[in-house]
């Protein structure tokens, strides 16, 4: 299964070709399985992508209206927005791990900051200041952060952090207490406070999202199946160290997942890959295409082999911790990045010939990707060498 067959079935099952776009912003979350989320614009920007004459309200609507979207802690300790149909089969394959992980932490910083004397003690405390922030948070109906530690005065209780160094700090708990019940799946991150570019959020109960919650009865063996198979089907074929690291999970629960999904080994130019049980065959070609997505897409964030759809790019598109910027697609390939100045407008450069047919694809998609924006510049969280340039006056 070769280089080409890989970037035709990106384009259809990534819904970027013209003829494969999605029809609403759940079901271009489904073609990639979750939308990237710790950079807020990314979501708006990545549905925009894929659904045809989509704005902020629509995405909006789906996440706060008819919440067919929920924004949740999921793989590698990442926020995400997920359709919600699918959360919790999230919840189970990937966030109940990261929780008892973090619980653990933070029980090891309450008691380096005198908060109590031992693990025993912290880990009741903790428990005390969960339920009593959980029981304002259900009273409220939603909440700020900084509502739920004037109805919780211990959230503003203050931790240690790396004493003694330069950058040593004392931040309240209260964060940490709100992430420890977002990654056990009780609270929820609800609108944003100010734009849709903000990273500040309004907390409610999972219940308003789900009425039963996304921490359900769902085993973890057949969630990780679940997740392998819904992976497969949009990144497939992939390795086994793709979908470990896309995971987050261990070896051996990656190698049990694959078996359980029967996964069928196919040659990726040398490199054992799997499909899904039937998807062997080669998918149906679709039409040239050319599409701009934005800082952490989940398209490009799909493997951890990212040769065959990056090439030799990738000093100038990710920054140093793996973080990819704004990138430029053609044909199921990258071929330059976008950036914006403080003037607004949408800028690019190429990073190879494309020929002239594509090339002008792409000015015309870099000047109705100016106008979506109206003005709003876009700074990614993480900042990559090209973008960089690319966003100077």
């Amino acid at each position: 299964m070769g280089i080409e067959e890989r970037r035709v079935r990106l384009g259809r099952r990534h819904r970027l070709a013209p003829s494969c776009q999605a029809a609403d912003p759940a079901q271009a979350a489904a073609s990639v399985v979750v939308l990237h989320a710790t950079d807020p614009a990314t979501v708006h920007l990545s549905v925009a992508a894929r659904v045809p004459g989509s704005d902020v309200a629509l995405t909006e609507r789906a996440l706060y209206d008819d919440r067919t979207l929920i924004r949740m802690l999921g793989m590698r300790r990442t926020v995400f927005v997920v359709p919600t149909s699918f959360a919790p089969v999230v919840q189970a394959a990937a966030s109940d791990d990261i929780a008892v992980k973090q619980r653990k932490l933070l029980v090891k910083h309450l008691v380096e900051a005198g908060i109590a004397g031992d693990a025993e003690a912290a880990g009741q405390w903790l428990r005390t200041v969960e339920e009593s922030t959980a029981t304002a948070l259900s009273l409220r109906g939603s909440a700020t952060a900084q509502e739920l530690a004037q109805d919780e005065p211990r959230l503003r209780s203050r931790l240690a952090m790396a004493p003694g160094k330069s950058y040593a700090a004392q931040p309240y708990v209260t964060s940490r207490v709100l992430f420890q019940l977002a990654a056990e799946g009780r609270i929820v991150r609800g609108r944003p406070l100010g734009t849709w570019l903000s990273s500040q959020h309004q907390w409610s109960p999972a219940e308003n999202w789900l009425p039963t919650g996304l921490a359900g009865d769902l085993p973890a063996d057949e969630a990780r199946t679940t997740l392998a198979r819904a992976w497969l089907e949009s990144f497939g074929p992939g390795t086994p160290a793709d979908l470990q690291w896309w995971t987050g999970w261990t070896l051996g629960q990656t190698r049990k997942a694959l078996v359980a999904v029967e996964a069928v080994e196919v040659d990726l130019d040398g490199t054992t890959g799997y499909v899904l049980p039937g998807d062997e065959a080669p998918e149906v070609a679709v039409e040239p295409w050319v599409a701009f997505l934005p800082a952490l897409d989940p398209t490009p964030m799909g493997w951890k082999d990212r040769d065959w759809y990056l090439g030799d790019h990738k000093g100038r598109l990710f920054d140093n911790t793996g973080n990819i910027g704004p990138t430029i697609w053609a044909d199921g390939r990258i071929v330059g990045a976008w950036g914006q100045p403080e003037s607004g407008e949408v800028r690019y450069q190429l990073l190879e010939d494309v020929g002239s047919e594509t090339t002008a694809a792409i000015e015309d998609y870099a000047g109705r990707w100016t106008s979506w924006l109206a003005g709003v510049r876009i700074t990614p969280r993480f900042r990559t060498p090209l973008e960089r340039i690319l966003s100077q006056g």
